[in-house]
C-alpha cells in the first residue's frame, strides 16, 4: 500500500520504519527538521523503565519494547539505549514510588530495596531524613533521543521511504486517504497514519475530548561540585516520591543532567504557543526536588527546554480510526520508551486492520 505517515517523532519513525521492512510504500511528513527539536520526541534522552503501578498492564508490555529496540538496533547497526538501570524513592505512604514498587512485585520483576542511610550512601544526592526508601532496578535507563533520530531518518532513506523534512501538514482527508500540505499540494494514498503528537488536535480539533495538550518544562541543570561524581553514575530517576512527580535523567550521551516535573504543566491548546522559557523558570523546576535532593540551591541552571504533550484522563496510548485514517497518541508522558513497540503494532495493524487489537495493546488491555 501506499502510506501517508504524518509526524516523524518517535511513532512516526518507528511506523514508516515498520512499514517499510512490510514491504509498504510510505512517504513522512514533518513539519520541522528531524529531529524536532520542538516535539516531545526532540530532546537528548528518555527514560525506559520496567516499573508502572500495580495493575496497568505497560509494565508488561515493556517487554515487548525492548524487543522491538534490540530489532532497531540491529537495523541500525548499532545501540542507542544506556542500560544504567533505575531507581525511585518514597517519601510519603501511598506515593507513587511506592506505587511502581508495588508494580514490580506484582510482576516479579528484580528490584533492591534499600534503607535510607544506604540509599544515600549509594546516592549522595538524596538526603536521608526526607525519604522512607529507596529501590533500585537494572530493567531501564537512558534512551538516546536524538540519535535515534537521525539514525532512523537515515535508514529510512536508504530503504525506500520518502522523507519529507520542513513539510508542515495542514489537513488530514479521512474519507480520501489524502493530506493537504501547508504549500496548498494535496498528496493522495491508500492509507494515512497520523502520528502527530500535540498537533493532532489541530488536525482533528473533535479530539480535545480525548487528548489535552500541555505546555511542560525540563531544566538541565550543573551539579555542584561536591556531586558530579555521583550524578555521572546515577541511574535514571523514575520518582522522587511525595507529590513532587519528578523524575531525573543523569548525563548521558549528548544530555546532560535533567530535572523534570509532572506538577510544572499547564494547558497549552496551540502546541506552538508559549514555548519560550520564562524567567526563573528552571529554578521553579528544579526548587521541586527538595527535598529529596540535597543542597538543591548549588545546582546551577544551564538551560530550560519547554515540550508540547498530549495527555488522557486515564494515561493510557489513544488511537482512534475513521475512515482510511488512523490517529496514534503514545502519550500522557510515557510514550516514548513504547516508540519501537507502537511502529511495529501500527504497521501490524496496516495489514490485519484489526483495529480491536490494536486499541487493546495500546491501552495495555492485553
Amino acid at each position: 500500500m501506499r502510506i501517508s505517515v504524518v509526524g516523524a517523532g518517535i511513532s512516526g519513525l518507528s511506523a514508516a520504519w515498520a512499514l517499510a521492512k512490510r514491504g509498504h510504500q510510505v512517504m513522512l511528513f514533518e513539519q520541522g527538521p528531524v529531529p524536532n527539536p520542538m516535539s516531545a520526541s526532540g530532546d537528548h534522552h528518555r527514560i525506559i523503565r520496567r516499573a508502572y503501578g500495580a495493575g496497568s498492564g505497560y509494565g508488561a508490555a515493556i517487554s515487548e519494547a525492548y524487543e522491538a529496540w534490540d530489532e532497531l538496533w540491529a537495523d541500525l547497526g548499532t545501540s542507542h539505549l544506556d542500560a544504567r538501570g533505575f531507581m525511585a524513592v518514597s517519601r510519603e505512604a501511598g506515593d507513587e514510588g511506592e506505587d511502581y514498587l508495588n508494580g514490580l512485585r506484582e510482576g516479579g520483576w528484580p528490584c533492591e530495596v534499600l534503607e535510607p542511610g544506604a540509599a544515600a550512601e549509594r546516592w549522595p544526592f538524596l538526603d536521608p531524613d526526607t525519604i522512607r526508601y529507596a529501590f533500585f532496578s537494572p530493567e531501564g535507563g537512558a534512551l538516546h533521543c536524538r540519535r535515534i533520530a537521525f539514525d532512523m531518518a537515515a535508514w529510512l532513506q536508504a530503504n525506500g521511504v520518502s522523507l519529507r523534512q520542513n513539510m508542515k501538514v495542514t489537513a488530514v482527508d479521512p474519507a480520501k486517504a489524502s493530506v493537504t500540505t501547508q504549500d496548498g499540494r494535496t498528496i493522495e494514498a491508500d492509507y494515512v497514519i497520523v502520528t502527530a503528537g500535540a498537533w493532532v488536535t489541530k488536525l482533528f480539533p473533535d479530539l480535545v475530548s480525548d487528548l489535552t495538550p500541555y505546555r511542560t518544562a525540563v531544566v538541565y541543570l550543573d551539579p555542584p561540585a561536591h556531586l558530579a561524581d555521583a550524578w555521572a553514575k546515577a541511574p535514571v530517576i523514575l520518582d522522587v516520591g511525595g507529590e513532587t512527580d519528578g523524575y531525573i535523567l543523569p548525563p548521558s550521551g549528548e544530555g546532560g543532567l535533567k530535572f523534570g516535573s509532572g506538577l510544572h504543566k499547564v494547558e497549552n491548546a496551540d502546541a506552538d504557543a508559549n514555548r519560550e522559557p520564562v524567567e526563573g523558570e528552571g529554578e521553579t523546576v528544579r526548587n521541586l526536588f527538595a527535598p529529596p535532593m540535597r543542597d538543591i540551591e548549588q545546582y546551577r541552571v544551564k538551560s530550560v527546554v519547554t515540550c508540547a504533550y498530549t495527555f488522557t484522563a486515564d494515561e493510557r496510548f489513544f488511537v482512534r480510526e475513521e475512515g482510511s485514517c488512523l490517529a496514534v497518541s503514545a502519550c500522557s508522558g510515557h510514550g516514548y520508551k513504547f516508540g519501537a513497540a507502537v511502529g511495529r503494532r501500527v504497521a501490524q495493524f496496516a495489514d490485519s486492520r484489526d483495529f480491536a487489537a490494536l486499541r487493546a495493546w495500546m491501552r495495555a488491555e492485553a
